[in-house]
């Protein structure tokens, strides 16, 4: 556990109200679902897919879509851990005011929080990027399975799951595996709605976690190396208006320098007797 006055610091932040969270991979790590840069990080063996590799190779799109139809069968079967219910009961009581998640698990909605800015999207959804249609995940899994028979048994072992939801398949896995069109215009064009990397997160979700940060009392960082500018970015507005900013994190993070309060600790030591602490009993 981390230094004991540190600790003390970061209760008393957090008994003051007014929290916006940023959370990171770090967060759902518990959950069994692994982050890109720990100590087991996924960047170390996975090179995630990128936007223009996605949008411009239509053997690309194969082989995530290959990927992602195995990975999310088991993405999905995740449970919020005690962090994340610990952040909802903190919400819950009035402490937090919202979350801004970089995750796309959707484990923080599931737990309880209500307030919560999805940067990156979800993996629940897919969108078409010709037409826009929105749909359920689930149904387009049904689709690739009826376009695939058999594909699932084949690959139910597969080295390791990622962040982003992909099954870590070989070539010969995924060795005749089919896509399936946009079933509103038959385009070749479907995407998981979550922000890839090379691409633009939406504006409206930008200027909504601007505005958590902007009426918050204070940020709370969890779970993040802030290695990417789509969450340092937040840091650096918190400090340049004085918000205060706390960050909890097992190992160094790139926002130190710019922390008020740092924890370095896991989550789930932390959060749950951090809520304990300062939300009532029910």
């Amino acid at each position: 556990m981390s230094d004991e006055r540190e600790l003390r610091r970061l209760r008393d932040l957090v008994a003051g109200g007014g929290v916006a969270v940023l959370a990171g991979a770090g967060m759902s790590t518990d959950s069994g679902i692994p982050d890109y840069r720990g100590p087991g990080g996924s960047l170390k063996r996975h090179t995630p897919m990128t936007y223009q590799e996605f949008t411009g190779s239509a053997e690309g799109r194969r082989r995530y879509w290959g990927r992602s139809h195995v990975g999310w069968e088991h993405f999905r079967r995740a449970q919020p851990n005690a962090g994340h219910r610990a952040v909802a009961a903190l919400e819950a009581a009035g402490l937090v005011d919202g979350t801004i998640t970089q995750n796309v698990d959707g484990l923080d909605l599931a737990a309880g929080s209500r307030d919560v800015v999805e940067i990156h999207g979800n993996l629940d959804r897919v969108v078409c990027l010709e037409c826009r249609e929105v749909t359920d995940r689930a149904e387009l899994a049904v689709r690739m399975r009826e376009a695939n028979p058999g594909f699932d048994a084949r690959v139910h072992e597969f080295r390791a799951l990622n962040p982003d939801g992909d099954a870590d398949l070989t070539d010969e896995q995924l060795q005749g595996f089919r896509t399936v069109p946009c079933r509103r215009c038959g385009a070749d064009a479907l995407k998981a709605d979550v922000v890839f990397f090379g691409e633009t997160v939406p504006r409206e979700r930008v200027d909504a976690s601007f505005a958590l940060v902007d009426a918050a009392r204070s940020l709370l960082v969890l779970g993040s190396s802030l290695t990417v500018m789509s969450g340092y970015r937040f840091v650096l507005h918190a400090a340049k208006r004085g918000i205060p900013v706390a960050i909890v994190n097992s190992g160094p993070t790139r926002g130190d320098a710019k922390a008020d309060v740092r924890v370095d600790a896991p989550l789930g030591e932390v959060l749950p007797a951090l809520a304990a602490e300062l939300t009532p009993v029910r």
